[in-house]
Formats: structure tokens, sequence, C-alpha cells
């Protein structure tokens, strides 16, 4: 028998994810304006964050906010609400807690250790993030005299949970699939499957009025800079604690 059909399944992810793994250096001062320019960009987004918390805990109600969201509620397509409702679903308890587990358990199994270890971590601070600052903005929700309120939800507003969790954990999820995948049409349709949620979600969150559209935006703000964060500790501790893991080491590189 042929010496390749004699290998294991995970030797072929092995081999591939290796190889995508081994990306090759940029120029360094092309690396310095990419630093530079990611810098600015995390910068600017706590910036108006901050802006936005401090409007917002100074004066919940914000014109704009209730002009936005009867403007989303009356698209008045077939499907748009069970879109609408089926692209919220995966953010509440407990098929949350159901979903991120299940994705990092098979991480964890393809042999991507650390992978799995920052996913995890970015799913829980994204989580325990947006409660501490809801708890110390304490902004109500849109109530049902003012929109449409599919559901009403006692937690308070500011920002939104599952915008923060889809970007900070399935934001991740598609930054290593990126990484650690060949470029193929598989790779493509898995990206696409995951930035569509990332990117219909806030205007899901509008639309069933469980939120105003300033806590959508502060959401995918405060939500960048965590999964900013999850990807630098991702870059830190891979060439430091999982270089010999099974599947994808990852060459210590210059940040």
């Amino acid at each position: 028998m042929p010496e390749q059909n004699n290998k294991k399944p995970t030797k072929k992810i092995e081999e591939d994810t290796h190889q995508a793994a081994q990306a090759r250096n940029a120029p360094v001062p092309e690396r310095h304006y990419r630093a530079a320019l990611f810098q600015t960009a995390l910068i600017l987004a706590a910036g108006a964050f901050g802006v936005l918390t401090f409007l917002v805990k100074t004066n919940p109600a914000f014109a704009i906010d209730l002009q936005i969201t009867r403007t989303i509620q009356l698209i008045n397509l077939p499907f748009f609400p069970s879109l609408m409702s089926a692209v919220s679903w995966a953010g509440f308890s407990p098929q949350a807690v159901i979903v991120t587990a299940l994705i990092v358990v098979l991480i964890y199994a393809l042999g991507l250790h650390w992978e799995a270890v920052v996913a995890l971590l970015a799913a829980v601070f994204s989580a325990g993030l947006n409660l501490l600052i809801k708890e110390l903005v304490q902004r109500p929700r849109p109530t049902a005299g003012l929109v449409n309120v599919i559901e009403p939800l006692k937690s308070y507003s500011f920002p939104s949970g599952h915008v923060m969790y889809y970007l900070g954990f399935f934001g991740l999820i598609g930054f290593l699939a990126f990484c650690l995948l060949k470029p193929s049409l598989k790779r493509s349709l898995l990206l696409a499957l995951i930035g569509l949620p990332i990117s219909l979600i806030g205007v899901s969150r509008i639309y069933l009025g469980e939120h105003w559209a300033s806590d959508v935006l502060g959401s995918y703000l405060l939500g960048s800079l965590t999964l900013a964060a999850s990807l630098q500790l991702y870059r830190w501790g891979k060439p430091r604690y999982f270089v010999n893991q099974p599947v994808a080491a990852v060459e210590s590189q210059p940040v």
C-alpha cells in the first residue's frame, strides 16, 4: 500500500496548517507602518468608545437612536424577521455556552491547544467585560411604547452583549481560520459563514427592539478592542508555550 495511504487523517491537517502558518515576514518598514496604523486604530476606537459611554451615561435617550430603530423596523421583507431572530439566537444562553464549548473542544481536538485556550478566554473576557460596563452605565433598554420590542429583556442595554460576543469570539475564530488554513474555496466559505453573523448581529439587535443603535456602535468599538487584546495574547503565548503542539506550530516572529 502506498505510503500516503498509511498517513493518519490528522497528518494532512498538520501539514497544511503548518505550511500556512509559515508566512513570510514583511519588510521592516512595512511592519512598522502596519503596527503604527493598527495602534492608531485602537486609540481611535478606545477614544470613541469613551466619548460614547460618557454621552450614554449622562443622557440615555438619543433622538437618532429612535429614528434608526423605526427605520430598520420598517423593513418588510418576508424572510427578514426570521433571519434577524436566527442571527440573534446563538447569542442567548444556553446556546451561546454550548456553541462556545463545542467550538473550543473541536479546536483543541484538532491539536490547536493554544488556539483553544485563547478562544475560551476571548469568550469569557467579552462576556465579563460586557456585564461590568452594563452595571456601570445602567442604560435602560428600548420600551414597547417607543418601538416594536419582540422579546423584552431585563438586563441593561449598553453595550450589546451579542455584538461583543460575536465580534470577540467569532472574530478570533475567523482570524485563526484565515491564518492557519490554506487559501481555498473551503476557507472562503468558512470565513463568509463566520463574517455574516458578525456583520448582521448589530442590525438584528436593533430590529428586534432589544438595543439602540448607539448600544450596537459601542459594542463594535469595544468588541474590536477585546478582539485586538485576544490577538495580542495569542501572538504573545504561541511562541512561548505551544511551539511543539501537534498542529500548526508557529515560528517566533518579531511583533
